[in-house]
């Protein structure tokens, strides 16, 4: 238990080995169980509150052990553990999203949640395999938070639609400065606004022209604007459901 715990580990993770693919493979599942199950997930039923407080549970003991977990370590003097990336934010609002229905955190929570946990996914930034804790803590975590999004969005009236997408779009604007402060501070890496991760080397293509951060500004836009195109690619399709068409 101390060992699986421990602060470091000798099994290193191994990017689409075995451990990464069972993990893609259960989050696509994930996925198409929420969307085949739609119409059982109404607010109100059984199966909506067993997956709400699922997911809710799953997001508060993701964060809640790992801040732990670097706190047993004595890692907080880093300040690099702290829920400031945008997932770790996607999580409190998906948190605040299922306690509340809030519905502006919805609508923040479907730009900023789904899609970058999916590239976080797809590219862990993790160092340790699966007899380690974090590889556990990074895989459940990442999972709930895009099926969160999926969930509340599926359940839920809270619209989606460009204003929406700019809205939230310039409040990630404003959270992004406030991130590049702390980082030029605490020497930290927030949001990847001072360098792209390691496990995504392509976005070191984003330096050529513009300017890392402009090329990432730009990047995150598009990504926003290809959720609103899929949000209303699946409302076409549930009309054409309803009318028969």
């Amino acid at each position: 238990m101390n060992k699986w715990f421990a602060a470091g580990s000798d099994h290193p993770f191994i990017m689409f080995g075995i451990s990464h693919l069972v993990m893609l493979f259960l989050f696509g599942l994930g996925v198409i169980l929420l969307l085949l199950n739609k119409k059982h997930l109404v607010k109100g039923s059984k199966a909506h509150k067993i997956v709400r407080w699922m997911l809710l549970v799953s997001l508060l003991l993701s964060e809640a052990s790992y801040q732990y977990w670097a706190y047993a370590h004595g890692l907080f003097t880093t300040y690099e553990y702290l829920p400031l990336h945008l997932c770790g934010i996607a999580s409190l609002i998906g948190m605040i999203s299922l306690l509340t229905y809030n519905k502006k955190m919805i609508q923040i929570n479907f730009f900023i949640g789904i899609l970058p946990a999916v590239i976080a996914l797809i590219t862990p930034e993790i160092p340790h395999g699966y007899e380690h804790f974090r590889y556990w803590k990074f895989f459940i975590h990442h999972m709930a938070i895009p099926w969160t999004g999926l969930f509340l969005v599926v359940t839920t009236s809270a619209p989606i639609h460009f204003k929406v997408m700019c809205e939230t779009y310039c409040y990630l604007v404003v959270y992004a400065l406030a991130a590049g402060i702390f980082n030029s501070i605490f020497h930290t890496n927030y949001l990847f606004l001072t360098e792209p991760p390691a496990s995504f080397p392509a976005l070191k293509l984003l330096d050529i022209g513009l300017g890392y951060q402009v090329n990432l500004g730009l990047l995150v836009f598009g990504v926003f604007y290809l959720l609103l195109v899929f949000y209303r690619w699946t409302q076409s399709r549930r009309r054409s459901e309803n009318y028969g068409i």
